[in-house]
């Protein structure tokens, strides 16, 4: 079995649609397809709840009745047959008619979820639809009934499998179709898997099934050797190791998150990056598989924070950055990088939202000075910091922009700069001139 999974923008129109479905069926075997929602209808569905958490009811109506109309427009284009026209748009009254209802609710947590779960659902019924339409034989289930979440709200695998593996026990079709995004908590509430989304959503169901690969259907033609929006001569990786891939969706590569690469990895399923606009293309292979290359991208994460704490009580000390990493752990700020020297540690965090009480509390260990619009800069390959040339290579390039951290030799695949915001375009465009 393979699983696909075709995103918002792949499904963002009813032509898009069709094309997804030539894709499908041109691809032999058993599938697993899984959809994201119309492009846009998830932000509009989190605004509709936005405008219930404010007590703004008749907005949030507003809104929802302008986008039933979008989708009245979206069902007369994808059915050209009356009757399946005529069904698909009692399904979007159906649809509109609970969102309406839940934004009259006294707004909560599981509605905001419940109000976000329906761009899926609606994208999932159309496509089905659509196949059958087409003279396909295909089937749908339904995410909330396998896709389970634990008490800390991460993906409960075990279950999920049992779930799933009676949902498909009695199913004949080849082409079976669910939702991403979508999972169901411990509780037995609508939830969703948050980061990653509906590639994530894939990654585990792959990883359940054992599957053959998954591929992750988007807009562009797999991960790219740099940033193409900066650089216009760059191509995409023919193959990544699961390393290599984790190390370049956390530090800027926005085709994959990081955390989708984690179930694959878990039970060895290739992962492949694929262009719905270009279904020839090769794209990306993910796999367990290494190959010797110095360099293979390089990646950016901007939005960084710097922060240095100096004191003389670490030098010859032991339980300091103990303490340190404790006030972080307090208050769940992940750090992406550090580095020490005999009476300083610096590092980095992504996210500033409790920056402020995590100053207030490293004072009392120390002098800290904080950096912010900071940027990461990450160079990755196969061994890449035990290849001789390489750091020369690197900062040879860079001897004019300044570096404000560096670390190497902290991951077998991956060297990280830290560099002002100001200075980001430099240093890629340097760096891919000295390296590619």
């Amino acid at each position: 079995m393979k699983v696909l999974k075709f995103g918002g923008t792949s499904v963002g129109s009813p032509e898009r649609m069709q094309e997804v479905a030539e894709i499908i069926t041109g691809i032999s075997g058993k599938k697993m397809v899984v959809l994201s929602a119309v492009s846009g209808t998830t932000n509009i569905l989190v605004s509709i709840g936005e405008f219930c958490a404010n007590d703004q009811r008749e907005e949030a109506i507003a809104v929802a009745q302008d986008l039933r109309q979008k989708y009245y427009d979206f069902v007369r284009k994808l059915f050209p047959k009356e009757d399946f026209a005529s069904q698909n748009t009692a399904f979007v009254d159906e649809i509109f008619d609970n969102i309406e209802q839940l934004a009259h609710q006294k707004y909560s947590d599981q509605v905001a979820k419940m109000l976000v779960a329906q761009g899926e659902i609606l994208s999932t019924r159309f496509f089905t639809d659509y196949l059958k339409m087409t003279g396909k034989r295909c089937e749908m289930i339904m995410a909330q009934d396998f896709m389970t979440l634990d008490k800390e709200a991460e993906p409960d695998l075990k279950t999920t499998k049992v779930k799933l593996d009676h949902l498909l026990a009695g199913q004949k079709e080849n082409i079976i179709i669910t939702q991403g995004y979508i999972a169901r908590s411990a509780a037995g509430g609508i939830d969703n898997l948050r980061r990653g989304g509906s590639d994530y959503s894939a990654t585990i169901i792959g990883a359940i099934l054992g599957a053959e690969e998954v591929q992750i259907w988007t807009d562009i033609d797999g991960m790219h050797n740099n940033d193409p929006r900066i650089i216009k001569t760059t191509h995409p990786i023919a193959r990544l190791s699961f390393e290599e891939a984790s190390e370049l969706a956390y530090f800027g590569a926005k085709v994959l998150h990081p955390h989708c690469i984690v179930p694959a990895q878990m039970h060895e399923v290739p992962v492949r990056i694929k262009n719905t606009m270009d279904p020839a293309a090769h794209g990306t292979l993910i796999s367990a598989e290494q190959e010797p290359e110095a360099v293979k991208a390089i990646a950016a994460k901007d939005h960084i924070t710097a922060i240095k704490i100096k004191s003389s009580r670490m030098v010859m000390a032991y339980g300091f950055l103990k303490k340190v990493f404790e006030v972080f752990e307090k208050y769940k700020t992940p750090i992406d990088m550090i580095t020490t020297s005999e009476i300083a540690v610096s590092l980095t965090i992504d996210n500033s939202e409790f920056l402020k009480e995590i100053k207030a509390e490293i004072s009392k260990y120390g002098t800290v000075e904080i950096d912010k619009n900071q940027t990461i800069i990450c160079i990755v390959g196969d061994l890449i910091a035990e290849r001789k040339g390489v750091g020369s290579a690197i900062f040879n390039a860079l001897d004019e922009v300044p570096l404000r951290m560096i670390s190497y030799g902290g991951s077998r695949n991956n060297i990280s700069l830290l560099v002002a915001e100001e200075y980001k375009k430099e240093a890629l465009i340097k760096l891919h001139e000295a390296l590619f």
